[in-house]
């Protein structure tokens, strides 16, 4: 039998399985969207490599020297698996870490070796276990949910019963990094794909040169899914009450009433996946936030792509969509050492109901008292669709400014020229000019309390 990692739910921020290395065990966060493992804490017969590697998240790092030691994760057991050992401390607790589930380009590991020996844990499984199928599948739960309380599996090789369909369901093509060592389990979702609260298509166009359909990557460490400025605007600018505001827990963040109930749909490969609005805001149970009046509101939770920004995707598709969505990885020709020559591909099988979703909704957050028909949406005029971004189609400066450049280099020279004509004709008149006589008055000068030129400030980037 393949191997089958149950998972543990913390409220819905963070999935963890388990991992065991030189025969002791970690708890480590499964994450699809990094290719690294490491773990905070003493590893019983690690041996050093005498190299060091890091790992850079959108939101923190981890990084110390590469040890080797067997790995056991599900069924699958490693000798010498490459792993970095982090120093404990507040943000890398004792007995933690992360297991990155991503393809080899992006481990920064394998970087220090090129070689099999700095293989990341899903490639050393594969390679040398050549009979199991090279895929992975995650299956997440809902803390919120008390009618399913399912914390969630992952499986290496094996599709959990009950879900077999997703083997049936349109294989979706890994879209190709520009840069293969940020390559991600990425896919173009369907046009007009990304369905608002009102039921109509959200219209956002892609960063990504050269496409028209937008790319997302499905990242099962990313609890709040990142989407365009556009596409967070317009699913909570609309509800009464909402509000584009800054957290200490969260950063800047749209948050609406807990009480409202907001459906989002995203398509891929022409099948429907829903999304449960107990999931399109997070509980107050999870991140407690106040408005101005001191009320608690909740944080919704596709928030506009910020630090994990890049020109290679449009959304990260974290958690809250994957809780309403089975998902299979099948890494085709990218694990390295593999005979597979077939492309890599994901796969998704629908598990949220709209029906059963709204009766969710209205137990859990509405006392079971449904009252949903009373709230309407503001009109569509009132919709913000550039809060979190500095232009209102959620592209960067430089990419709004880039088909216009011709035309600015253009003006900047007939200015310049105009600026020296100018300049000339000055000095050609001033030489002309009679002697100025004492008794005319002189000529008025700058106020001295006048305040200097503003001096130019460097913007501060966050990456």
């Amino acid at each position: 039998m393949f191997g089958v990692a149950g998972l543990s739910d913390s409220s819905d921020i963070k999935y963890f399985t388990n991992v065991s290395l030189g025969g002791e065990s970690f708890q480590v966060l499964i994450d699809t969207g990094s290719s690294d493992l490491w773990v905070a804490g003493n590893v019983p017969n690690a041996q050093s490599t005498g190299k060091s590697a890091g790992v850079d998240y959108a939101i923190g790092a981890a990084s110390g020297s590469v040890m080797t030691a067997t790995m056991g994760f599900d069924d699958y057991t490693v000798n010498n698996q490459a792993f970095i050992s982090v120093p404990v401390d507040s943000a890398h607790p004792m007995g933690q870490g992360i297991i990155g589930l991503g393809p080899n380009s992006g481990s920064d590991v394998y970087q220090q070796f090129n070689s099999p020996a700095g293989d990341s844990p899903l490639n050393s499984i594969f390679r040398q276990n050549t009979s199991t199928p090279n895929f992975i599948t995650i299956l997440l739960g809902r803390d919120e949910d008390d009618a399913h309380p399912f914390p969630g599996d992952l499986t290496v090789g094996e599709v959990l019963p009950d879900y077999e369909n997703i083997t049936s369901q349109p294989k979706l093509t890994v879209a190709q990094d520009a840069d293969s060592g940020a390559q991600h389990w990425q896919a173009l979702v369907d046009k007009d794909g990304v369905i608002g609260p009102d039921g109509q298509p959200i219209e956002v166009q892609s960063v990504v040169e050269g496409l028209d359909q937008l790319v997302a990557v499905f990242d099962s460490g990313f609890t709040l899914p990142q989407v365009p400025a556009a596409v967070a605007g317009a699913i909570y600018s609309r509800v009464p009450g909402a509000n584009f505001t800054y957290s200490p827990a969260a950063g800047n963040v749209w948050t609406i009433p807990c009480n409202v109930e907001l459906n989002v749909t995203f398509k891929f490969g022409g099948v429907s996946f829903p999304v449960n609005p107990l999931d399109t805001s997070l509980s107050p149970s999870v991140l407690t936030v106040m408005n101005a009046a001191g009320e608690t509101v909740c944080v919704g939770a596709f928030q506009p792509i910020t630090t994990a920004a890049s020109p290679n995707y449009d959304m990260i598709l974290g958690m809250a969509f994957l809780r309403n969505a089975y998902l299979l990885v099948n890494m085709g020709d990218f694990v390295d050492g593999s005979s597979s020559t077939a492309p890599p591909y994901v796969q998704l099988l629908p598990l949220t109901s709209a029906a059963e979703a709204h009766t969710q909704f209205v137990d859990e957050r509405l006392g079971g008292v449904d009252n949903t028909s009373a709230f309407h949406l503001l009109p569509a005029s009132k919709a913000n669709y550039s809060a979190g971004s500095t232009t209102a189609s959620g592209e960067s400066l430089q990419q709004k400014i880039k088909p216009y450049l011709p035309y600015i280099i253009a003006g900047s020279a007939t200015v310049a020229i105009l600026l020296i004509v100018a300049v000339s004709y000055c000095v050609t008149n001033s030489r002309r000019k009679s002697y100025q006589r004492l008794h005319d008055p002189a000529p008025v000068g700058l106020h001295h309390e006048q305040p200097p030129f503003p001096r130019y400030s460097r913007p501060h980037r966050r990456y």
